[in-house]
């Protein structure tokens, strides 16, 4: 891993964060196998897992998880979502 961004990099898990405001990340990794017929699919199992990634990977979020918790301010917020048109729902602000 060499980026962590809070920029919205479209498809990903922290979307549903960036819909409601929060600071939501996605830390950007090496793509092994990414783009493959085995990623999200059935053949998507366990024993594909890289156990040298997921050790990095481990470091870098606990180290992340506790510094970010251990700062004296706030993680920066995006803007909050407007409500949609016809009060319903809300639509991200971009």
């Amino acid at each position: 891993m060499t980026t962590t961004t809070i920029r919205d990099t479209g498809g990903t898990d922290h979307q549903a964060f960036d819909a409601v405001g929060l600071p939501g990340f996605q830390f950007i990794q090496d793509e092994v196998e990414y783009d493959t017929r085995t990623h999200h699919s059935n053949m998507d199992v366990y024993e594909r897992v890289q156990e040298e990634d997921m050790r990095k990977n481990a470091v870098i979020v606990a180290s992340f998880v506790y510094l970010t918790a251990n700062r004296d301010d706030k993680l920066p917020r995006k803007p909050l979502p407007r409500p949609a048109a016809g009060g319903r729902g809300t639509a991200a602000v971009r």
